[in-house]
């Protein structure tokens, strides 16, 4: 039998270089204890399947009625407004590892609980807490990149913890719906246990980071509340959150209106996702060459611009459109808005100014369902006008801010 000898295929250096230089500004040069958070950030997502589905179980499995589902899932909001505050401060007082580890832990005790747990009254003391402990390690996660990254590096670093969320999201949406058709146990097994492990690769391969510092004395000059920039920055971050959040309630009920499937809201919320994992590798490496300032306000305006075009589309292809315009806004928002928490953050107060900064979204997402069904039941319009003349509030709030932000990075960097 005759031998052909292998194929040889003539690399082109020049490419090659280009490409590995391409690669190794996207993804190279990040230490290994951002890794391994960055891992245990995907991993944990892979494994997010209760949540998503929690109305689904409430009702099927515990047959609980509508009302209801609506009541127990506003004790989780209500548990997940305070669960940053509370994570920032176990991160000041007793370190990056206790609170996230921590954090995953109960998190994932508590998924099993609610799993086995039949009573309605126990069901909502469970809920809360878990509300609670769902959100504890995100002031850790934040303050953990502070401490590893330079400011020119931070939005790279932030801009990666979103695509692992957004990747392991996707695929956990698509794996727990097909699981859940054979019972919903196994969602909160997989869920505790992909907790636990992001919480041990923490525990065991990221330093706790710079020692904290016993404020005595100093006052409470420094704190996130009387921090003003900060402050007005959070409240600015609180009307965007509000209108971030009406993807994931009042959209698919506007969707349902113009006699779009469900499936239709799947495929535009994917089409979100898909954004993000794409985009994000191609901008992340500039984003820590970007004015803080401009690049929020582009952000913000990006975010008005495809919430006001929702008004004008009623099929498929022209929500999807809308939603491809803010979702850049949101890879800007939320890269260069954790930054700025960093930069604005005395080393040891960075777990209480993520807690407070995520105060904002944790309202966000408590009050969107509440004000976003009471502007569509005075029409689609009144309700994606106001998300953009919110955001438009929020872009010119944060360009008047530009001044004070400045000298505070100015500072800090002197």
């Amino acid at each position: 039998m005759r031998r052909f000898p292998p194929m040889r295929t003539k690399r082109n250096p020049a490419t090659f270089e280009r490409f590995s230089a391409m690669t190794q500004a996207r993804f190279g040069g990040l230490p290994g204890p951002f890794w391994i958070l960055w891992s245990g950030t995907l991993i944990n997502r892979l494994g997010t399947m209760v949540i998503p589905f929690l109305s689904f179980y409430l009702s099927r499995e515990r047959g609980l009625a509508a009302t209801e589902v609506g009541a127990v899932l506003a004790v989780l909001g209500i548990g997940g407004v305070l669960s940053q505050p509370i994570g920032g401060l176990i991160t000041d007082r007793w370190g990056r590892r206790v609170a996230l580890s921590g954090g995953m832990l109960a998190t994932g005790a508590l998924m099993l609980a609610l799993g086995y747990t039949e009573s309605t009254a126990v069901i909502v003391v469970v809920v809360f807490l878990l509300g609670v402990a769902l959100d504890l390690f995100r002031p850790a996660s934040q303050a953990i990149v502070a401490d590893l990254f330079p400011p020119e590096g931070r939005p790279r670093a932030f801009g990666m913890l979103l695509w692992a969320v957004n990747l392991g999201f996707a695929l956990s949406m698509a794996l727990g719906g097909a699981l859940a058709r054979d019972g919903f146990l196994t969602l909160f097994w997989i869920d505790a246990l992909s907790c636990a492990v992001f919480g041990l690769l923490v525990w065991r391969g990221v330093p706790e980071g710079p020692a904290r510092q016993t404020r005595v004395g100093q006052g409470r000059a420094t704190d996130a509340l009387r921090d003003q920039v900060m402050v007005i920055f959070v409240l600015l971050t609180l009307l965007c959150a509000f209108v971030f959040m009406q993807a994931l309630t009042t959209l698919p009920l506007a969707m349902e209106r113009h006699g779009l499937p469900t499936s239709s809201y799947g495929l535009v919320m994917a089409l979100n996702g898909l954004t993000i994992v794409v985009l994000q590798p191609l901008m992340g490496h500039r984003l820590g060459h970007v004015d803080r300032t401009h690049g929020l306000v582009l952000g913000m305006v990006l975010m008005g611009v495809g919430n006001a075009a929702t008004a004008w589309v009623s099929t498929t292809p022209g929500y999807a459109g809308a939603v491809a315009v803010w979702t850049v806004g949101e890879v800007l928002l939320t890269s260069l808005g954790s930054a700025l928490v960093a930069d604005l953050a005395p080393v040891d107060l960075r777990g209480r100014y993520n807690g407070l900064y995520g105060l904002a979204w944790g309202l966000g997402s408590f009050t969107a369902p509440l004000g976003g069904t009471r502007l569509l039941e005075a029409g689609a319009p009144a309700l994606w006008y106001t998300c953009a003349a919110l955001c438009g509030v929020a872009a010119a709030g944060q360009w008047a801010l530009r001044g004070a932000v400045r000298r505070r990075i100015a500072a800090a960097e002197g």
